[in-house]
């Protein structure tokens, strides 16, 4: 985590942790539940069948509690399906987390909410927001997330897919706001140039932000980004005419490298002496055939080299 992220992302330390159920196998305890229900059922039985008009009442209240006991019990069963959690509360407090998945069982007076930790995504709608340098842009992003602590997802925010869809928001406008769009600074970053490095910056703020409510970020994108619309001409002729000078700029160095050459092969191969002032009438010639953006017109001279 960045300098940045760390003055910016004040998150309270969370109050509850993930840690494991005192939980077994549903499988043995559904045994155990039917075995109850069936011995509590023939003993009721057998209390009728005590003697004639003479019912055991003994045995017929052992056998509704036996019977009662086997329902309880069975009540504690519960299954986990692959990719998700439940949350275990005994009278409002939390007593932990199965993630085992298949029929479980624990304490049938706990409640049990399911919590889902599969892996989700999360894509903002197109943000208008303005850059470093105050151009309106639109900006969006997708983040890849997972749950990884079930009770601060439970206990510490009122919603955590809302909070990480909220919080995402936040953070793709406070990067936004944080770079240029464009780069017109040597070294600087600019959102449309340094994709890599934004996104990182993005992910790292993002899990910063949406820690305490126990979700993991694994990745996050930018999927969209542009100058608003009422400036997007404006801004397109400002990059085209920034083409064009790089471009220029680019053809007027190899053209002065070529003079160069060309003075120097014909001092060294003593084709002919120029003075200075044909050398400068050369140069200028060659630089307004070499930087021309049209073809040129051949002017052949039929008299001597000075005239």
């Amino acid at each position: 985590m960045n300098a940045t992220t760390d003055v910016i992302v004040r998150m309270p330390a969370p109050a509850v942790r993930e840690r494991g159920a005192s939980e077994v196998s549903g499988w043995a305890a559904l045994g155990i539940s039917a075995a109850l229900v069936l011995g509590g059922a023939a003993l009721t039985v057998l209390g009728f069948a005590f003697g004639p008009g003479e019912p055991s009442a003994v045995q017929i209240v052992g056998g509704a509690l036996i019977i009662g006991a086997g329902l309880v019990t069975g009540v504690g069963l519960f299954t986990v399906a692959p990719g998700e959690a439940r949350v275990l509360q005994f009278l409002g407090r939390y007593t932990g987390t199965v993630r085992a998945d298949g029929l479980r069982w624990a304490n049938p007076f706990t409640t049990k909410v399911k919590v889902s930790t599969r892996i989700r995504n999360h894509e903002t709608a197109a943000l208008k927001v303005n850059d470093a340098d105050g151009n309106p842009i639109e900006i969006a992003a997708v983040v890849v997330w997972q749950v990884d602590d079930t009770a601060r997802a439970k206990f510490e925010v009122d919603d955590f897919v809302r909070f990480v869809g909220i919080q995402t928001e936040t953070a793709v406008r406070h990067i936004a706001t944080s770079y240029p769009y464009d780069n017109h600074v040597e070294g600087g970053l600019s959102l449309r140039e340094n994709a890599d490095e934004i996104t990182e910056t993005l992910s790292v703020e993002i899990a910063a932000r949406v820690q305490a409510a126990g979700v993991k970020v694994i990745e996050s994108r930018l999927t969209h980004l542009a100058y608003a619309p009422e400036i997007a001409h404006a801004m397109l002729q400002r990059q085209q005419a920034g083409a064009v000078v790089a471009a220029r700029q680019r053809i007027v160095e190899g053209a002065v490298g070529m003079v160069e050459l060309a003075l120097e092969k014909l001092a060294e191969n003593n084709v002919v002496e120029l003075d200075e002032e044909r050398k400068a009438a050369m140069v200028s010639n060659l630089l307004v055939v070499l930087c021309g953006d049209r073809s040129t017109q051949p002017v052949v001279n039929a008299g001597s080299l000075y005239h």
